[in-house]
């Protein structure tokens, strides 16, 4: 008898042999070591290049505020010449980098060996990243947020490429939700949006790789930029009673709101209308009348520039704002959004939102205003994007109100049914389309020769 509770003759010898083939199919030399090396050390920089871009982004937006207290009437020019310039020069060497950058992500996952030579290309990000900071520079109402998720998604391009790893639409989903956590600190949000937008299909296999890559760059942003809640601290709540009425306004309001921001977008991309066919003869001057249209707004008003984010703040913590600050930042983001410019929505809807809360705030102002504010940035975000569980966690998030857990579902579902009655498409689905057909191996200067169409934040 023996001890030994596997027989002699089921034991498989450590031979040389095996030893290389062990290393082979897991060692530090493997496909599966060499791609999680890679997830890993993208996630890490995704969080290290969050939060730079924010950085240069808001002292971008700081130089503006300082050029327009000097020179306030300035932008009246200076901002269209911007608007021109920008998007004469994306159409010229970076065509692949104007809108958003969401619907190239989106576009990417279809096809990741094409677009780790266009889309999400090294030189296609850093002209995004130059020209959005320029947009901001000119007062353009514009975030930074849809540009990141590019960003992101480029970097978990880069590096596959140095682990020589083949990119899979899996890991371009993961980079770009790991880019909306880092740029909004809201780690959950970046799950749920990898599940509403970016994937076609939730995939069991991806589970791993995208909570692993969202909860590394998370923790990296964190670490560099600080434990920050995005609006602040706000924790507001309400009685079931108020919300049982605030609710129902709030969510169809916002929702049918929202839903005509994306119409119009989507209405100016898809080249049908006397407008758009216009706008793609004369881009340029297109652009130049956008940028002024902007420009008037932020002259006369003094709040319309930049993402909006210190008046939807200053909205949330109770405020007094004036009533015409929504619609006013809906036309200057829906102007520049239809411009062509590289540059996102996500920031100057969410301040649109607080403007439509503000009003909401008007008819009942006997409920707390935090709560009624956050309520129509649910509302009309939602309406925007048609994500309302990202909606919901991410002003969860961004302001600490999970009390305020339950009506914000509430407002985000009858916003989406609400924006459904009016833009049947999905906002990000549909300008992913405009993308999807851009065939990387072109050169810039035979892009340019296409039309460029508008794309979105």
């Amino acid at each position: 008898m023996t001890d030994d509770p596997i027989p002699a003759r089921t034991r498989r010898p450590w031979t040389p042999r095996r030893v290389r083939a062990l290393l082979r199919s897991s060692g530090p030399t493997s496909i599966l070591f060499r791609r999680r090396i890679a997830v890993i050390t993208g996630a890490v920089v995704i969080g290290v290049v969050a939060v730079l871009f924010a950085k240069a982004s808001d002292e971008m937006g700081l130089v503006f505020e300082r050029f327009v207290r000097r020179w306030p009437w300035a932008p009246l020019v200076t901002t269209p010449l911007g608007f021109m310039a920008l998007v004469w020069i994306t159409r010229r060497w970076a065509p692949l980098a104007r809108g958003s950058g969401i619907p190239q992500v989106m576009a990417a996952r279809n096809d990741p060996a094409g677009a780790a030579r266009g889309l999400i290309a090294v030189r296609t990000v850093l002209a995004k990243a130059l020209l959005t900071m320029g947009a901001v520079l000119c007062g353009a109402s514009v975030g930074r947020e849809g540009p990141t998720v590019q960003l992101a998604a480029a970097v978990m391009n880069l590096s596959h490429r140095l682990t020589r790893v083949a990119l899979r639409s899996t890991v371009v989903i993961a980079g770009g939700a790991a880019g909306v956590a880092a740029a909004f600190n809201t780690p959950l949000a970046g799950v749920l949006f990898a599940i509403e937008e970016l994937a076609a299909r939730y995939e069991q296999r991806m589970t791993l790789m995208v909570l692993s890559s969202i909860v590394i760059a998370g923790m990296v942003a964190q670490s560099l930029a600080g434990d920050y809640v995005y609006f602040g601290v706000i924790g507001a709540h309400m009685p079931i009673a108020s919300a049982l009425v605030v609710v129902p306004i709030a969510g169809v309001g916002g929702g049918l709101a929202g839903g005509l921001f994306a119409r119009a977008m989507l209405a100016l991309a898809d080249g049908r209308h006397r407008v758009t066919r216009w706008s793609k003869a004369r881009p340029v001057v297109f652009a130049g009348l956008c940028g002024l249209v902007v420009a008037g707004l932020g002259v006369a008003t003094g709040l319309t520039w930049g993402t909006g984010y210190g008046a939807a703040r200053a909205m949330i913590t109770g405020a007094d704002a004036p009533l015409w600050f929504g619609p006013a930042k809906f036309l200057a983001t829906l102007a520049t959004a239809v411009a062509g410019l590289p540059g996102g929505i996500f920031a100057p809807s969410l301040a649109v939102g607080a403007g439509f809360g503000n009003l909401l705030h008007a008819l009942f102002p006997g409920d707390s205003v935090q709560a009624v504010v956050i309520l129509g940035m649910v509302a009309y975000f939602t309406g925007v994007v048609r994500a309302p569980l990202t909606a919901v966690i991410i002003l969860s998030e961004t302001t600490a109100s999970r009390g305020l857990m339950l009506p914000m579902f509430a407002a985000a579902f009858l916003a989406d049914g609400a924006s459904r009655a009016v833009c049947r498409e999905k906002l990000y689905h549909g300008l992913s389309r405009t993308f999807v057909a851009s065939k990387p191996e072109r050169s810039a200067t035979s892009v340019e020769r296409q039309p460029a169409e508008t794309s979105g934040r």
